[in-house]
């Protein structure tokens, strides 16, 4: 990176409507994971509810009554949440760590277009996306190495995200130390959510050993193969709880976080 690039990222990233809303970016994330809690506890005890992942959650939130306000805002939150890590990448050093943000910054973004589409009602269920774009790139060549690839991928985020919960290494991201219902708010979160991830990884892996794009799930149908398990419901009501416990945590990030 030129000096002067650095030197325009450390400007941005101390803009007081840059630092507003990135933690508002995370206020929306916990309002998201929440809602998929929601779905899911639907889902285990009732067989009920829309599906249960971003884009479900943001239909929902879409359905509260006030209009497209809150999913306005969830376009703010996310979109100057994922611009914050993109500067944030830019001004690191360390090359790891470089990437982290980067592919924070990514999703973020990516979240903030899936957003939009609700909005705009031209968004397809996350399960269908991940379908149609596992079946497009298998049937390139090396196309099942790149999927299956990708769910190794996936696996390992899960795996970090169990790591992170169960050291609490979590807290190095926060400015300082919160209350200790958070911290166990976030233990929790992150070892459910990199549970669910790992599930979501395992089902690329298969898709790639059969051949079968509609193995290729995301969230929604990690949570059903959990409800498919023995003691489905027991196992995705414990899922679930995590995941509102890591919303719980994403909303409290937003105080807290170094940003």
């Amino acid at each position: 990176m030129t000096p002067s690039v650095r030197s325009s990222a450390a400007t941005a990233s101390d803009n007081p409507v840059l630092e507003a809303g990135a933690r508002l970016g995370y206020v929306a994330s916990g309002v998201v994971h929440l809602l998929i809690a929601w779905v899911a506890v639907q889902l285990a005890w009732f067989g009920s509810g829309g599906d249960a992942d971003q884009t479900g959650a943001l239909q929902a939130l879409g359905d509260t009554g006030l209009g497209a306000l809150p999913l306005w805002l969830a376009v703010a939150g996310f979109g100057l949440l994922g611009v914050w890590q993109v500067v944030e990448a830019v001004l690191q050093r360390d090359a790891a760590t470089r990437a982290k943000a980067a592919g924070k910054g990514v999703a973020y973004l990516a979240l903030t277009w899936t957003t939009v589409a609700v909005i705009l009602g031209t968004g397809s269920s996350s399960s269908e996306q991940s379908a149609d774009l596992t079946a497009t790139v298998m049937s390139k060549p090396f196309g099942v190495v790149l999927i299956a690839g990708l769910g190794l991928a996936v696996v390992g985020i899960g795996g970090y995200h169990v790591v992170k919960g169960w050291r609490r290494s979590f807290l190095e991201d926060l400015r300082q130390h919160p209350p200790r219902q958070v911290v166990h708010a976030g233990r929790f979160g992150y070892i459910a959510k990199g549970l669910a991830l790992v599930v979501v990884g395992g089902l690329f892996i298969q898709a790639a050993v059969t051949h079968d794009a509609q193995e290729a799930q995301c969230l929604d149908g990690a949570l059903r193969a959990v409800l498919d398990a023995p003691f489905g419901p027991v196992l995705l009501t414990l899922v679930a709880l995590g995941l509102a416990a890591f919303g719980a945590y994403s909303i409290a990030r937003s105080r807290y976080a170094k940003v």
